[in-house]
């Protein structure tokens, strides 16, 4: 490999959420990556940094036209320039979406298990979290449509967001799935909020498919919500997309984030997603065989050493969904018993609706995640 993911970088004293730990304790929950990020996007950063004025910032034309180039070349879908809207992130543009698209009181439709800041989104802005699981069979998650179409036929359903590919389980939904999805929700006068932060991290012989691009009705009622935040390991950096192709959508959630002051870019959104969409590709490729090999050494590992936590079979993110339903323990109990007795810090799956389970990121040098499978083979060692 050209570029070096078995490289540990400390990453102490940057008032890391992710490391804000207690010593000897190794994290792996929070959805950030332990790898440097694509070096073309930090000399673009220390460029404009040593110009060494920090006004406002615009919107230039080459911040459109590195997202539209992505999008068309990685993954078949064009977009228009009027269609962008910038955004400080995703999260936040979810909550602009459920103000602008919802009153008080109306339910916002979700598919569980799913991640788990969409629930605090939802009632933090008064409205109710209309939840419909997904079917879990043989290590597989899909979707009851004939659920899905009784809760979008509810009167007080105005919204339905989707997590594609889906955080935490890491599945890529089918063009035929999510144009049923668009079908349903149209017929049914609901929006579809599609959040894709995750789209550029499937497997090397994977492709996510855009929810616009599976049907015409997908593309004329939705919202989609792009980053290159996640693939590229700038969460801190504020920088985001939204794309909506509906007028009448669009200048809603437009004044929503406006008046929530998130629609102007810091003096270094821009140029690092310039950066990582025009130069960045080769590292991110690199970066999903890295991932992939991860993967793989995680599934090698529960089978030959604890068989009773089962990997949930995954195309995409760097997020891994553990079933560990067979130790008979909550999964608060058991992040908590994996925490105090080895150090290692994973994600409770109880608040993204999957009691039973974790969420282990494995965005990290090889070391690092294996130091991190052991820890967890002692605590499992130890119940």
């Amino acid at each position: 490999m050209k570029f070096d993911f078995d490289k540990v970088t400390d990453r102490s004293g940057t008032n890391s959420v992710k490391w804000n730990v207690r010593s000897g304790e190794l994290p792996m929950w929070v959805a950030d990556m332990d790898f440097v990020t694509a070096p073309a996007i930090t000399e673009a950063i220390v460029k404009r940094a040593q110009h060494g004025i920090f006004g406002y910032s615009t919107l230039p034309d080459e911040w459109y036209t590195a997202y539209i180039n992505w999008w068309e070349k990685r993954h078949a879908l064009r977009f228009e320039k009027q269609e962008l809207l910038f955004s400080t992130g995703v999260i936040p543009t979810i909550s602009c979406c459920i103000r602008a698209l919802t009153e008080e009181n109306d339910k916002v439709l979700i598919l569980s298990p799913v991640y788990y800041v969409f629930y605090k989104l939802i009632k933090q802005n008064g409205r109710s979290v209309l939840d419909c699981p997904l079917t879990y069979h043989d290590g597989q998650y899909d979707i009851d449509f004939d659920a899905l179409e009784k809760a979008l036929a509810d009167e007080k359903t105005k919204l339905m967001i989707l997590s594609n590919p889906h955080n935490p389980v890491g599945k890529i939904w089918s063009k035929d799935t999510l144009a049923q999805i668009g079908e349903l929700a149209e017929e049914h006068g609901v929006t579809v909020l599609s959040d894709e932060i995750h789209c550029d991290l499937t497997d090397p012989d994977k492709e996510y498919v855009p929810y616009f691009s599976s049907s015409q009705k997908c593309a004329d009622n939705g919202i989609v919500c792009i980053s290159p935040t996640k693939a590229f390991n700038l969460a801190g950096i504020k920088t985001s997309a939204v794309v909506i192709k509906d007028a009448s959508l669009r200048a809603k959630v437009r004044r929503e984030l406006s008046l929530n002051i998130l629609s102007e870019p810091n003096a270094f959104a821009v140029q690092a997603a310039v950066a990582a969409f025009e130069q960045g590709g080769e590292w991110l490729d690199e970066l999903r065989e890295y991932l992939f090999e991860n993967k793989q050494a995680v599934a090698q590992f529960l089978e030959n050493n604890i068989p009773k936590v089962r990997l949930v079979p995954s195309e995409a993110t760097y997020l891994l969904w553990l079933d560990c339903t067979a130790l008979g323990i909550g999964s608060k109990e058991l992040t908590e018993h994996i925490r105090s007795s080895t150090g290692l810090f994973l994600t409770d799956g109880e608040p993204f609706g999957g009691d039973g389970f974790l969420r282990l990121n494995i965005a990290c040098p090889r070391i690092m995640l294996m130091n991190g499978l052991e820890r967890l083979k002692k605590a499992i060692d130890l119940l």
